[in-house]
């Protein structure tokens, strides 16, 4: 790239050059002498932090569980607030005993020499775009779910990782989980049956993604930022420090649901049953309990179909009633079921065919159920064959170890931009559906979202 247009210009440029780039097959690949330097298992793999919100302080987690066993170590953290950037090299400091180098922009991190890897945790609407100019440069990465917000982006981003020859894995870290990898085993195995439907009921009781107090809504200032890079080519507005932070509650730059927890559900959806993309969807819902700042829906379900393998998927959220989180897998000699919303290891196994009341005596409870021997607990030896937890952690050891190990072997990892591509498509067509008010179709060939069945 000319110096004439800088790095800088070239992740703020529209999607359309951006795609040029990427299909065109001119994104340079790593160096063999940089190839060496991270495949060896006694070679450290050095981490830099882009966008450094609270995710971040996540991945900052995740490397630090893993650091020693791993070899692996962090040089980098780049935001464009600058107290963003200042508390995550002071977190660094304080986990990593390690002085990191701070930058702004990201392609002046990315310019570093000893920079293996990046970890993006940046708005949802930015993360194609910066997957595509982190693989550009030669890094591999790690990309915070949604992977797009259009099917444009999501396209220019699979297409820039695929000509590249970097390992990069989505943030879509149930993938890696061993007790969701035995969920998908069991339904690879037959046991279910046909499946037919998979409900997935996930819900919270609070303003989620509006804070009206958020101190950092009062300390930032424009100048201390860059507003025209954060729109990231969205059209112009005047700063707003509300969408600045809470971009999930508003339309144009998250699905909010939709890109934040359809897109784990959908994916987990897509890795049980080895399926890609829904062939149809439809949606509705609205703000009913949180009439705040919110441009999103607050209570949603969406209904899509997978015609060739012949099952219905529900996803529902409602943010002003918690009871109740399950997912549900339902085939026809028996159902996989799990007490708990998104990421819950508490999974159980119930034959069908039992003539229990109502399919399953819910008073007498699932713990009488497997006492009896009408319901098996789900469990693996990394949960010491116990019942899982209800609540884990984002922070997924397993998921990030999958992703150092992948760039030393460089093979392949867990969330690969496949799985990116298809649960964000899932998601945009789920948000498209909803404010549109229509049911929407994947056309598998042309890979676009058209409003009538494929013929």
């Amino acid at each position: 790239m000319s110096k004439n247009i800088t790095r800088r210009d070239f992740i703020g440029t529209t999607t359309a050059g951006l795609a040029g780039m990427a299909t065109t097959g001119k994104i340079p690949s790593i160096s063999a002498a940089s190839y060496q330097r991270i495949k060896g298992a006694n070679d450290r793999i050095n981490i830099g932090f882009l966008g450094c919100g609270a995710r971040s302080r996540g991945h900052m987690n995740m490397v630090k569980m893993s650091e020693k066993e791993k070899n692996i170590g962090v040089v980098a953290v780049c935001d464009i607030w600058k107290l963003n950037k200042e508390k995550a090299a002071a977190n660094c400091k304080k986990l990593f005993e390690s002085d990191v180098k701070q930058f702004k922009y990201s392609e002046d991190m990315l310019q570093m020499r000893e920079l293996d890897a990046v970890m993006i945790a940046t708005g949802d609407f930015q993360h194609a775009k910066i997957l595509a100019e982190v693989v550009k440069a030669g890094k591999d990465c790690y990309c915070e779910k949604p992977m797009a917000e259009n099917v444009t982006e999501a396209k220019l981003a699979r297409e820039a990782v695929l000509s590249s020859k970097q390992i990069v894995q989505m943030g879509s870290q149930w993938l890696s989980d061993p007790i969701q990898i035995k969920v998908r085993d069991i339904i690879r195995s037959g046991r279910l049956g046909q499946i037919t439907k998979i409900e997935q009921v996930w819900n919270d009781n609070n303003h989620r993604w509006h804070d009206p107090k958020d101190p950092d809504i009062a300390a930032i200032r424009e100048e201390d930022t860059d507003w025209n890079r954060w729109l990231l080519g969205k059209s112009y507005v005047p700063f707003n420090p509300w969408k600045y932070f809470e971009f999930r509650i508003f339309r144009d730059y998250s699905g909010g649901i939709t890109s934040q927890w359809m897109s784990h559900g959908a994916g987990l959806v897509h890795f049980y049953t080895d399926t890609a993309i829904p062939d149809s969807i439809v949606a509705n819902g609205g703000i009913y309990g949180w009439p705040d700042l919110r441009e999103n829906p607050d209570t949603f379900q969406a209904l899509a179909t997978y015609d060739d393998a012949k099952f219905l998927y529900s996803y529902t959220s409602n943010y002003a009633n918690k009871f109740g989180d399950y997912t549900c897998i339902r085939g026809k000699e028996g159902t996989l079921f799990a007490h708990g919303g998104e990421g819950s290891a508490r999974w159980f196994f119930i034959p069908e065919h039992q003539n229990l009341p109502g399919g399953f005596d819910f008073f007498e409870g699932m713990n009488e159920a497997v006492k009896k021997g009408k319901a098996e607990i789900v469990t693996t030896p990394e949960y010491d064959m116990k019942l899982g937890s209800v609540n884990l952690s984002d922070d997924s050891k397993y998921h990030l170890d999958n992703w150092v190990d992948c760039m030393r072997s460089r093979i392949t990892p867990n969330g690969s931009v496949h799985t990116g591509f298809w649960h964000s498509i899932a998601s945009i067509m789920a948000t498209q559906a909803y404010r549109k008010g229509k049911k929407l179709y994947w056309d598998r060939v042309n890979e676009e979202i058209v409003d009538h069945p494929i013929r």
